[in-house]
This record gives structure tokens, sequence and C-alpha cells, in this order.
């Protein structure tokens, strides 16, 4: 098996515009980056051609959904084939919003995972705990439940990166410590 590059990825949700995808554009492309680091952007749907078109190409960009199947009658759901269509490898998938307001349940998730990889994508599978569920101790619990989800539909990992998210350190001002973010990730390899 290959070494894998070092990761960072970024996620701009629901916010930009063509204006501010330039000015990400002119502070990506001012600096070299580490060629042993893979650098991928998440950018909303709507504006994944443009980005694409103007990105530095050693930038991967990152659609921020996509649905289980190629096509049908699902309306405001982009597929595989359609990112891919416009230059673009990655999707996020099983972001804690989509889980939390969306309602995206973990069976669902890995559908998608699975059906982005088989389509060619390279995915980012977000797992992560509430605040009321780290409280009640139950982070291990939900974290395996999510990846395991995610085991049962796939059994290759080379192009899957886990986000470790937790929820209750979204714009709590709480960060997850390197040792919980360690553990989490060993505890999953054992899964």
């Amino acid at each position: 098996m290959s070494q894998r590059k070092f990761f960072v990825g970024g996620n701009w949700k629901m916010n930009g515009s063509k204006a501010g995808i330039e000015e990400i554009v002119s502070f990506m492309s001012k600096g070299p980056l580490d060629p042993n680091t893979e650098v991928v952007l998440g950018c909303p749907s709507i504006y994944l051609d443009f980005a694409r078109s103007k990105m530095p190409a050693n930038i991967g960009l990152a659609a921020q959904n996509c649905y289980k199947v190629e096509k049908g009658a699902f309306t405001g759901e982009i597929s595989p084939c359609m990112i891919k269509d416009v230059g673009v490898n990655w999707v996020i998938l099983g972001h804690s919003e989509r889980r939390n307001i969306f309602g995206e349940n973990d069976d669902l998730i890995a559908e998608k995972v699975a059906h982005a990889l088989s389509s060619g994508l390279k995915v980012i599978a977000c797992i992560g705990e509430l605040l009321e569920e780290r409280e009640s101790g139950k982070t291990t619990e939900v974290v395996n439940r999510q990846t395991k989800a995610i085991a049962n539909k796939i059994s290759d990992w080379s192009n899957v990166v886990l986000a470790y998210e937790p929820v209750w350190a979204i714009g709590t001002g709480k960060t997850a410590t390197p040792e919980q973010v360690y553990f989490l990730i060993m505890l999953n390899f054992i899964i």
C-alpha cells in the first residue's frame, strides 16, 4: 500500500460568490504548497464548475453532497457523474449539518459513500457526535456506529478520508484535542 499524503480540507458551506471565489483563488495561487500535502476545498454545487475553471490544478475541489443514484427524479440533488462532469473529483458526505439538520441517517450516508466511490469520486466521510452524546459518554458508540455503517458498504478505503467533526466543536469555541482525535481514529481502524 502506498503512503498517503498529508490531507488538508476546507469547506465554505453555504457561503460564497464568484467574487469571493476569485479572492480564494488569488490566495491559493500566491504561495507554494508542499507537494506532499493534498488540499481540497468544499464548494457549493452551483459554483463547482466556476471554481474548478479558476482554481490552480494542484488544489482539489469537493462537492458538498451527492445522492446515492446516478440519475432520476430527485429534484435538487446532484449525482457523482454530474460532479465528475465538471472536473471535480471529491465529495463531502455525512457532514454534521446533513445528519442533524436534514436528517440523513447512517445507512443513507453509507449508501451515498458507496455510490460515490463506485462512480469514481473520492470521499471525505464526516463522523462525529453531538454535545449531549459527548457529555453522556457516547462518543465512541456514535463514531463507531457511523463508521461501521460505511464499512458495511465498502471494502476499499484508499479513496476515503475520514473527517472527525464533532458537532459540539462547531461554533462553540471548544475543540477536540489531538489525543481525542487520535483515539477515535485508532478505534475506527479496529472496526
